[in-house]
């Protein structure tokens, strides 16, 4: 069974094309710019070069005409005509509350998909777009939607519920979603095949570190808690969002500095966090360089995302009872040694003790944790195509 999985942001599509009966990428590929002069397609077919179209692409449905054609052409394709494609599997952000799992898509999952989008209006309605692009090219193949909040739909009510008047949570929605689901979802059950445990049987946090971040608390193999919420602005101090934050010091800046609604929301999202702290990037590894220079406000921009995450995973222990597992994945978990040992100095009372020569290690599955230490601590690269491979398959 060849599953093509797919994600649409609103200028890029994101591909992967995988064969089920071994979970093999057959190829991959990202098409940028879509609608905007300067578009192209980098596309990677296993075993063979990588290769760059450059051509016009006027929306998502002629990117995607292109991928097809690159998929089953004779010298840089992975399989001989599009009917090898038996399924799709589409990211979605947002599924709201509608969604709590996978579905296979019809005439009703698309009008939900499009209810949401209010809620996730950078994300949504890409991916809606990318979803009827496929369904105009491919009208027989069956496809699914694998939405980003689903995995924490187990959260209790305590968790997701924000202290506001609850009419409002019944009139719009308002409450904690969560992000990066399908991240938590796949790294919480690879380490749990990777200590030959029972996923119900452990206590873990699973940190998602990159430009966006997430923190989340899981418990009989269930979200208990997770640290963004209503939108992925919550949370973790990221590359560029403020996370958590008193609202009133927003509007007083709105007030003092006459903003409207849309430049307060450019502040928060896209000129904070650790490139609003430091002034020099949204990238931790310039802010680290910048740091090892002696860049005071690079390094205050650095304990500031440490504190922060550390702050999650104690909070997250008391709301569990105990910590089992601590897992880091994405970008920086995978590959930052200095972030996951700064984050876990001053969490010894817990039992955690990291092995500081395993955690040298970029990029692989390790245990970084010395033998003695009471909380294992792993890294997982994050594997999300696989996941949504596997549940449109499922």
């Amino acid at each position: 069974m060849n599953i093509l999985v797919i994600n649409c942001g609103s200028s890029s599509l994101k591909y992967q094309l995988l064969d089920m009966s071994n979970e093999s990428v057959l190829a991959i590929g990202l098409a940028e710019r879509i609608g905007i002069e300067g578009s192209r397609i980098k596309h990677e077919p296993a075993g063979k070069e990588k290769v760059i179209f450059e051509q016009p692409m006027s929306d998502h449905k002629v990117a995607l005409e292109i991928i097809i054609n690159a998929l089953i052409d004779k010298e840089h394709g992975s399989i001989s005509s599009m009917d090898e494609i038996d399924a799709v599997g589409h990211r979605v952000v947002h599924g709201g509350e509608k969604f709590s799992k996978s579905v296979l898509i019809n005439d009703e999952v698309m009008k939900g998909l499009k209810e949401c989008a209010d809620l996730a209006p950078l994300h949504n309605p890409p991916n809606i777009m990318g979803i009827e692009a496929c369904q105009d090219i491919m009208p027989n193949v069956p496809m699914v939607a694998v939405f980003d909040t689903a995995f924490h739909q187990t959260m209790p009510e305590s968790s997701y519920i924000y202290a506001l008047p609850y009419e409002l949570y019944e009139k719009y929605g308002i409450r904690r979603y969560g992000f990066h689901g399908t991240s938590h979802y796949y790294v919480s059950n690879r380490v749990a095949e990777m200590l030959d445990v029972d996923l119900k049987d452990i206590k873990l946090i699973t940190c998602h570190l990159g430009n966006g971040s997430s923190i989340s608390a899981i418990k009989d193999g269930k979200c208990l808690d997770t640290s963004m919420g209503f939108t992925p602005l919550e949370g973790l101090a990221m590359g560029t969002r403020t996370g958590d934050i008193d609202p009133a010091a927003i509007l007083y800046v709105m007030e003092k500095e006459g903003l409207s609604t849309a430049e307060a929301n450019d502040l928060i999202n896209k000129k904070s966090g650790v490139l609003g702290i430091s002034g020099i990037s949204s990238d931790f590894r310039d802010i680290e360089d910048a740091a090892e220079a002696g860049n005071e406000k690079a390094q205050l921009a650095l304990d500031v995302f440490h504190n922060r995450a550390k702050k999650y995973i104690g909070s997250y222990a008391a709301l569990m009872g105990g910590v089992d597992v601590i897992v880091f994945t994405a970008g920086l978990g995978e590959n930052a040694g200095l972030t996951r040992s700064e984050i876990c100095k001053g969490l010894e009372f817990l039992g955690v003790e990291i092995d500081q020569e395993a955690n040298n290690v970029r990029g692989k599955e390790t245990i970084i944790s010395t033998p003695n230490s009471k909380v294992k601590v792993v890294i997982v690269p994050t594997n999300e195509e696989l996941m949504i491979a596997r549940d449109t398959k499922n």
